[in-house]
């Protein structure tokens, strides 16, 4: 599972091929540990399922295990071999082959606490002949969708074997993505507990972390904090948990913490990947304080200061001016809060344009960033960029107007408007972005806002690498639309290292 991503399902499990017991393939898997029949109806059962397990003839099969269940239900029952391991042992792979994970299960935990020694060989049928099918089956309800069907899958596979965090993690998934928040939590952390093997150290890694979205998602932002801290305890200075743990601080009302965390992602920039701290950035932007209501705060500080008092013209206009002072301050005492995290944001975007120069959120958001800080030479050039990547997107032509316009070039400012605004022949507004190991997929609207149809046109994607190389082009090809109207599309590439993308009009 993806950390920050919920919805990604694991694979299913294959089978170990010995499993093939009782299923007429002629294999038989012997105990693997000392346990001795001990009583003629025991080792009766005993013959009748390797007899099941050897036969062609599902008749002969079907006899077998019915003299199996026979003998070993009367072994236990009237035949006085209730206290014989080997009775519940093998009545528990009597259950196996018929795929009763109930029966199996109080068979099996009977023979254990009966024979200790047999706890392996145990374990193997109860994780790879019980186990094992149920969570493929939880895993393709999952892809199916069929949540509940999935829940009923992973909870049976959970009572059936627990020394594994795979089928917790997974019921924590469906839970997570049916915005169960809590229930998520409950699970990821028997996830964590099931996870203590070191073989399973990043299953573990990833069901804290995502502990800690359960935390999130359900508002639970001191929970969350704590969630985050203790995932790293275990991975020091992890971009993404420490952007999530700014971002649960920062929800939970501790700004200054949340500002210190952010710091600590910068500082650590070079080695961090671009899209984590275009992350950061973003997170680090949104945490800006708001606008003071000057609405109700002029309306306060006059009621304030006129009391019940009937006041003169003059008065009331010093009351007037007073309040407007109180005001603006307030206004100004915003602005240099919010510039703190501008600013900060900015160097985020920077550091991870530095790491991917062609990233068009990481362009578009630091020139929004210089745009709040009101710094149009350094807003230009990256602006200027942007709509060399995202060329017919209005949004990215308005920040150029916008750059010229606090630059006081209002000829300037206005040929881009007007190309926003006019001259384009439509809006290209790309939504999805997904790079792959060795494929790529892209996707978004074409709108044409203008009263007429628009023209047909081509556009050329290109994919690159975070460096620039060009990995793969893709056409597109466009045809009229109606006025006012759209045209949704997905392109598709193979190629590896892709990190970012570009488009012109051909």
């Amino acid at each position: 599972m993806r950390k920050p991503i919920l919805a990604t399902i694991l694979g299913t499990l294959a089978l170990a091929p010995a499993l093939a017991v009782g299923q007429g393939t002629g294999a038989w898997i012997p105990p693997k540990c000392d346990i001795k029949p001990g009583h003629f109806l025991v080792n009766s059962a005993v013959l009748y399922l390797i007899n099941a397990a050897k036969t062609r003839f599902d008749d002969v099969r079907e006899r077998d295990l019915r003299d199996a269940n026979r003998s070993l239900t009367q072994a236990v029952t009237s035949g006085g071999q209730d206290k014989n391991p080997a009775a519940w042992y093998y009545l528990g792979r009597y259950y196996v082959v018929r795929n009763d994970a109930l029966g199996a299960d109080s068979a099996f935990r009977k023979a254990e606490t009966l024979m200790p020694a047999c706890k392996d060989d145990i374990l193997f049928y109860r994780r790879n002949a019980l186990w094992v099918p149920a969570f493929n089956a939880g895993v393709a309800a999952l892809r199916a969708q069929n949540h509940d069907s999935a829940i009923a899958a992973f909870r049976r596979a959970n009572q059936i074997y627990d020394a594994e965090p795979h089928g917790f993690a997974m019921m924590a998934t469906v839970f997570f993505n049916t915005r169960q928040h809590d229930s998520a939590a409950k699970y990821f952390r028997l996830a964590i507990q099931a996870a203590s093997d070191p073989k399973f150290a990043q299953e573990q890694k990833d069901a804290m972390f995502n502990l800690g979205n359960s935390f999130f998602a359900a508002q639970s932002y001191d929970s969350a904090a704590a969630a985050f801290v203790e995932y790293l305890r275990v991975v020091p200075n992890d971009p993404q948990a420490l952007a999530r743990l700014g971002d649960v601080l920062a929800a939970g009302g501790h700004t200054d913490s949340a500002m210190a965390v952010y710091r600590q992602i910068i500082a650590h920039a070079d080695s961090v990947e671009s899209q984590s701290l275009l992350n950061a950035g973003v997170s680090i932007y949104n945490a800006a304080p708001p606008w003071p209501d000057t609405a109700a705060l002029g309306a306060g500080c006059r009621t304030d200061r006129r009391g019940a008092r009937t006041l003169t013209a003059t008065q009331r206009r010093a009351i007037a001016v007073a309040c407007d002072s109180v005001v603006r301050q307030a206004a100004r005492d915003r602005d240099a809060a919010a510039a703190v995290n501008y600013r900060l944001a900015a160097q985020a975007f920077e550091a991870g344009l530095a790491r991917n120069a062609q990233s068009r959120d990481g362009l578009y958001n630091l020139a929004n960033a210089f745009l709040a800080l009101r710094e149009p030479d350094k807003m230009l050039p990256i602006a200027q960029r942007l709509i060399l990547v995202d060329p017919l997107n209005r949004g990215s032509m308005r920040l150029v107007a916008q750059a010229w316009q606090l630059k006081n070039k209002g000829d300037s400012a206005l040929r881009y408007l007007i190309l926003a605004d006019s001259l384009l022949p439509v809006d290209v507004t790309v939504s999805r972005f997904s790079p792959g190991d060795q494929s790529v997929s892209i996707g978004g609207l074409i709108t044409n806002f203008h009263d007429k149809p628009s023209v047909p046109l081509k556009l050329a994607f290109e994919f690159l690498t975070a460096g620039g190389v060009v990995v793969a082009t893709q056409t597109l090809d466009v045809a009229a639309i109606d006025a006012g109207g759209n045209h949704p599309f997905t392109l598709e590439a193979i190629g590896a290292g892709v990190d970012a993308w570009r488009y012109k009009k051909e």
